[in-house]
């Protein structure tokens, strides 16, 4: 049997997490095998964390988090400047 490229989507099973989902899913080709991580489950949730996941949804391909997935995530300063924590 032929080699298949991993491809992981982590999700938590939000609109944004689907349209990803069958994003990655229509463009796969027959030599990629794509899974779904539930983000819900916390085992899939801390190997999330050991692959520098931030947000989902995020893919993952042979292991590694794809350059669109990352970086993201919160950043409380910005948070700040936009008024978070701040009386009005």
């Amino acid at each position: 049997m032929a080699a298949k490229r991993k491809v992981e989507v982590f999700s938590a099973g939000c609109d944004a997490c689907n349209e990803v989902i069958e994003t990655v899913k229509s463009t796969a080709c027959p030599s990629c095998e794509v899974t779904i991580q539930d983000m819900k489950d916390i085992n899939v949730a801390k190997r999330a964390k050991s692959l520098g996941i931030l947000s989902v949804p995020s893919v993952v391909i042979d292991g590694k988090l794809a350059d669109c997935c990352a970086g993201r995530g919160i950043d409380e300063k910005q948070l700040r400047a936009a008024g978070l924590g701040k009386a009005l």
